[in-house]
């Protein structure tokens, strides 16, 4: 049960959270979970969508590493909604069955895929990394790679904490 109403129906809107409901699903196809809830305040819906969108559609992460990075927020964070809505993405995008299966578990997984997951365990666990592990995720993604994988790891925290909080407990 949500503690939170679900703003997923365009008519119940103001005129102000109906051109975010609109923009978003222009930019998506469809309205999504977080921005039902996030639409209660539409002033931070837009920009936060807008965010998202930049980091899903026009980041310059490949497909595989950027659902691997989803993947692992949303493990890392509890997310069982981020999860679902990317584990299907991730398998499309070739992230493997053995990283998937470890990310699931809890356990380590393997390199090069481990570069990823470890430094997004790591910053959502800590809020910082290690000069070792930044310089792994530096050496396979190069510099705005890492802070681009960054951006996703706090965008998509977000969206955990977001999620996570509408949902009673």
């Amino acid at each position: 049960m949500a503690r939170i109403p679900l703003l997923d129906q365009r008519g119940n809107l103001s005129e102000g959270q109906q051109a975010v409901f609109d923009w978003i699903v222009e930019s998506r196809g469809k309205m999504i979970r977080p921005f039902e809830v996030l639409l209660h305040v539409p002033e931070m819906a837009r920009p936060a969508a807008e965010l998202g969108h930049q980091i899903r559609y026009e980041g310059s992460l490949s497909d595989h590493d950027r659902e691997l990075a989803i993947i692992s927020a949303a493990k890392a964070h509890r997310s069982d909604f981020e999860w679902e809505s990317h584990i299907g993405l991730a398998r499309a995008a070739g992230v493997s069955e053995e990283a998937i299966a470890a990310l699931r578990a809890g356990t380590e997984v393997a390199p090069p895929d481990g570069v990823i997951v470890g430094f997004v365990f790591e910053l959502c666990r800590d809020s910082t990394v290690s000069d070792a592990t930044w310089s792994s995720a530096q050496d396979r993604l190069g510099l705005s790679g890492v802070v681009e994988l960054s951006t996703l790891v706090g965008y998509y925290t977000l969206l955990a904490f977001v999620m996570n909080a509408a949902q009673a407990g």
